[in-house]
């Protein structure tokens, strides 16, 4: 027993510290590595070899009780592993993932207690014995559940090679987020599509039925789902022709914000003051949306101002020339300008123009900067801001006649 101790403390302790010498330059989550670089892959693989290693190597000289425990045991724990990193990493806040993952894991660590008991050959065989039947195909329980778990592990697999390539290959092929996206989108539909059909083909299902099934779907498109099916193909639309980019700031039946995330069948656009709306991309793409990212950044403002005829003009550009001057977001050049544009009916109407370039920080807060210190510049000179006047005439009705 003692050696079996020692060679089971042994292959930890090198698993954890290669793993530990691996990953700890790794930021992040990762399947291999997880986030404490002992909760991934890696750990459990490594420890797994390593004690069946030690296994084979003392199993001729002495006893191996211990070992032929801790076998299943770290395989039970790699299989859940595998799974819950691969689904965190692709669902990150799906109550569903979490629940797949609880299952397996109840079904793996029963497995392992069984197979340390010695009872599993002896379920396999009970299972083996159960047979049922749907339609003309029949099954066993064993086999039913070898389909079931062989499906789940190439869907899981097509999620983990999709999630790798969308994260490192992608990011690297080019520096659009947009077409990243897209790219994303398509590899990870084609690889589930395939994955599906292999684990369809592992249950036993015949794939020339799904002829009918395509032909049944199409229908259904073709009549009550032909606005989701449009989203769909106008989400593909918006990312190939990178007529909107995330990141771009729109307006969509008044409603302004920046574009955040591109669904394949929605995007997601967020206002400034933190609101959210969801638009299905059909109406993106035959509507009108207006695209106020520009590609230059320059945008001008303007602040009008009502002075009284009295002023002094002069005076009165210096103010409101120096009120924008002095907010350190409106740029020196251009310079802003103050220019006399109507005779008003109150007073002399003047339009302050300046010019900013980082519109992603806020308009409004720059205005009301410019506003307030284009008030404060005024009162301080003495120049007056007229309250509107009107004069009322007030008809005398004729005298009545005695």
């Amino acid at each position: 027993m003692l050696w079996q101790v020692l060679a089971l403390l042994a292959s930890l302790a090198i698993a954890g510290g290669v793993a530990w010498a691996v990953g700890r330059s790794r930021g992040g989550q990762s399947v291999w590595f997880g986030r404490f670089i002992v909760d991934g892959l890696l750990f459990p693989l490594l420890a797994l070899a390593l004690t069946y290693s030690s296994l084979l190597a003392l199993q001729p000289h002495q006893g191996v009780a211990l070992l032929r425990i801790a076998v299943p045991v770290l395989m039970s724990l790699a299989g859940i592993r595998f799974l819950a990193r691969v689904l965190t990493l692709v669902f990150p806040a799906s109550h569903f993932a979490r629940l797949v993952e609880r299952l397996f894991s109840w079904v793996a660590w029963l497995a392992a207690v069984l197979w340390i008991a010695g009872l599993l050959p002896t379920v396999l065989a009970e299972m083996e014995s159960i047979r049922f039947g749907i339609g003309r195909s029949r099954f066993t329980l064993l086999g039913l559940l070898q389909g079931v778990l062989s499906a789940g592990a190439v869907l899981v697999v097509a999620l983990w090679v999709s999630a790798a390539l969308e994260q490192r290959v992608m990011q690297r092929a080019t520096g659009d987020l947009s077409l990243r996206r897209v790219a994303a989108n398509v590899l990870r539909s084609g690889l589930l599509v395939i994955g599906l059909l292999v684990a369809l083909s592992m249950l036993g299902v015949d794939l020339t039925a799904l002829s009918v099934l395509g032909g049944a779907i199409g229908v259904g498109l073709g009549f009550g789902l032909q606005k989701l099916a449009s989203n769909y193909v106008s989400g593909f639309v918006i990312l190939f022709e990178r007529s909107l980019r995330i990141g771009d700031m729109v307006r969509v039946d008044n409603f302004e914000g920046q574009v955040m995330d591109i669904k394949t069948r929605y995007t997601l656009i967020r206002a400034p003051n933190g609101r959210e709306s969801i638009v299905p991309n059909e109406k993106l793409i035959t509507e009108r949306i207006e695209n106020l990212s520009l590609a230059d950044t320059l945008i001008l403002l303007s602040t009008d101002v009502t002075v009284a005829y009295a002023s002094d003009l002069d005076q009165v550009q210096r103010v409101l020339c120096a009120a924008a001057a002095g907010c350190s977001r409106i740029l020196a050049e251009p310079a802003p300008a103050a220019r006399l544009l109507r005779f008003g009916p109150d007073g002399l109407e003047f339009q302050l123009t300046y010019w900013i370039n980082d519109p992603a920080n806020g308009q409004a807060n720059v205005r009301s900067d410019v506003n307030l210190a284009a008030l404060r510049g005024l009162r301080e000179a003495g120049i007056e801001i007229p309250y509107p006047q009107r004069v009322v005439h007030m008809a005398q009705a004729p005298a009545a006649r005695g």
